[in-house]
């Protein structure tokens, strides 16, 4: 892999160990209401809270009612997958944020690279469902990544970072103080490829050092999840970078243990 020009070198700044590690879960388009009901359940029955981590499930819309009842008295955190940019309207099929507000649902994914690939989601709706979010209460997490094709052409870091300008672009830097980052390379999602610790770090650090450019101490508070197939197996070893904050996790967050133990590698 070729080595990342721009900016990694210019900024040095101490990690923050106040950021706490952020587990998600996304399961995407999979269970049914009674499966849903059994893997959240055990989730929030077997989890032990952290001061040091938390632990969020981003579920079907269909299940928001029955798993907002299930966490009441919970600390688990519950994510919607994708918002609408209009709080209401003729959008038919669509989901706004205002319309989760009674739901427990504190977080968003936005741009993930499903959305993006298969629903033609560009930079500039993806900006405005990162500001929707902000605009009614809720934390954005902002998904980036990056093609095998452009990897290998050493394109990495100039293409998320044209991903993360789109945003900033339209609501400022200060808005990322009530955001996080998931860099999701597209050629590990889903495949059981992975980038490795050191290789995931490597872009972590990049980016944490370009949005540093902009303003430093948003830098050093910026949760950067990395969402490329990580496993029980591998999380250890990747949350232990200094630069990676946490994990979006697909696949392995439908099955509670693996999910736990990923929660449980996170400390």
């Amino acid at each position: 892999m070729r080595p990342f020009a721009h900016g990694t070198n210019r900024l040095l700044f101490l990690m923050n160990h106040s950021r706490k590690q952020l587990i998600v879960g996304n399961w995407k388009m999979n269970c049914s209401r009674s499966e849903a009901i059994r893997l959240a359940s055990h989730i929030i029955a077997t989890f032990n809270p952290s001061i040091n981590s938390e632990i969020m499930i981003c579920v079907p819309n269909i299940h928001f009612a029955d798993i907002s009842r299930l966490k009441t008295n919970s600390t688990l955190l519950l994510g919607a997958q994708n918002i609408h940019w209009h709080d209401d309207g003729a959008f038919t099929g669509e989901l706004s944020a205002k319309m989760l507000a009674d739901y427990q649902i504190s977080y968003t994914l936005v741009g993930h690279s499903e959305r993006r690939q298969m629903f033609d989601e560009n930079n500039q709706k993806v900006a405005l469902k990162f500001e929707a979010a902000l605009r009614n209460d809720m934390t954005p997490i902002l998904c980036i990544g990056e093609t095998l094709e452009q990897r290998e052409k050493g394109e990495t870091i100039s293409f998320l970072i044209s991903q993360c300008e789109a945003v900033v672009n339209k609501v400022g830097i200060k808005a990322f103080a009530n955001a996080c980052l998931a860099y999701e390379p597209i050629w590990a999602v889903g495949t059981g490829q992975t980038a490795t610790p050191e290789q995931a770090q490597q872009v972590h650090h990049a980016l944490r050092a370009w949005f540093a450019e902009q303003d430093k101490q948003i830098a050093e508070k910026l949760q950067i999840l990395y969402g490329g197939s990580m496993n029980a197996g591998n999380a250890k070893n990747l949350l232990a970078q200094a630069d990676i904050d946490g994990g979006l996790i697909g696949g392995a967050s439908l099955v509670a243990d693996d999910f736990l133990n990923i929660y449980s590698a996170a400390g």
